[in-house]
């Protein structure tokens, strides 16, 4: 099978062609029809991963193609998807707990194990997640990893349909947080740079905008009542902090997005409100099947940019750029 990898850490991509794994006992083999290139690839770019070569990709969706000893809740052509959970290895603490988001011993895709950048990936059973035939492959890719963060966020958030949440930044994890947010029947805020994204946000259902280059964020939020939620997408640790005192009381900031600097959040501002900061992390294999039927059902979709796995190093050089929109997924024919 051809695969694309990073032979060793701080390298570019490579072609390389393995052997078909070995199909282990409570494992499945998936043929890979896509691949999203997520900013997380840039990890095992980076030197993260537990070992070299490694294959990256955590945002996989293709059809089972071979069963390993004991596997009986998977078929042969059944449509699935593989994502950051690589599945749980019930030793370690979190999954003795029943912590398994937090289970990564030797668990997580593209980073302890090998990804989706291929044309065939071995994974655990438990890391399948069912794809509904009405989700093409390429859209159902993204949702693996961008999808399940900000549905899952949203949905564990507390906030009750009809509360205001807003969700900051409209880029690949933003633009998917505003679709699920609007459909969940919260009164959707969308906030980002400029005024010539206000059509597109509501396009995508926001009810409201904020364009912070010209906006007191967190006046404008307090005018709607104040926000039940921020759902902050984007890496820019400032844009996250001035959302704080526009949060109603008990009001809480969700951090998906993953900033260098330090969070600066003026303790005033929490005790006063009783608000909170809490981070969120992407799901187990349950939450990405429940974001991809949720995407289904109400019509939520990624927008993407596809590349043939042959161009696999262009689509990540065009993802990480930050040029894309506003998803890159792999194509393997």
């Amino acid at each position: 099978m051809k695969v694309v990898r990073f032979s060793a850490p701080n390298t570019a991509l490579e072609f390389a062609e393995y052997d078909l794994p070995d199909v282990l006992p409570g494992h499945v083999l998936v043929k890979v029809a896509a691949s999203g290139v997520c900013h997380s690839d840039v990890m095992p770019a980076a030197g993260m991963a537990s070992s070299y070569p490694r294959v990256p990709g955590h945002e996989v969706a293709g059809t089972v193609e071979t069963l390993g000893e004991g596997v009986s809740q998977w078929s042969a052509g059944q449509r699935v998807g593989v994502g950051w959970f690589g599945g749980a290895c019930f030793t370690c603490t979190p999954c003795r707990r029943g912590d398994f988001v937090s289970c990564i011993v030797g668990k997580v895709t593209g980073l302890t194990a090998d990804g989706g950048y291929a044309e065939y990936l071995l994974a655990p059973a438990d890391a399948l997640a069912a794809v509904p035939d009405a989700l093409a492959f390429t859209d159902a890719a993204p949702l693996m990893c961008a999808g399940v963060t900000t549905f899952n966020a949203l949905r564990n958030s507390g906030a009750r349909a009809g509360d205001v949440v807003a969700v900051l930044g409209l880029g690949g994890l933003g633009h998917l947080g505003v679709q699920f947010a609007a459909k969940m029947g919260f009164e959707t805020v969308a906030i980002a740079r400029g005024a010539e994204k206000e059509a597109f946000a509501r396009d995508l259902g926001a009810h409201h905008y904020i364009d912070s280059t010209i906006n007191d964020v967190a006046a404008e939020l307090k005018k709607l009542g104040g926000a039940r939620v921020v759902l902050a997408t984007v890496t820019d640790a400032h844009a996250m902090s001035v959302t704080v005192p526009g949060l109603e009381p008990r009001g809480q900031l969700i951090v998906v997005g993953v900033p260098q600097e330090p969070l600066a959040v003026s303790a005033v501002d929490l005790v006063l409100g009783s608000r909170s900061v809490a981070g969120h992390a992407s799901g187990t294999a349950k939450d990405s099947e429940d974001t991809l039927r949720f995407a289904a059902l109400t019509g939520v979709r990624p927008m993407i940019e596809t590349y043939p796995l042959e161009k696999a190093a262009e689509g990540f050089d065009r993802m990480m750029s930050g040029d894309a929109r506003f998803r890159v997924v792999l194509t393997v024919d």
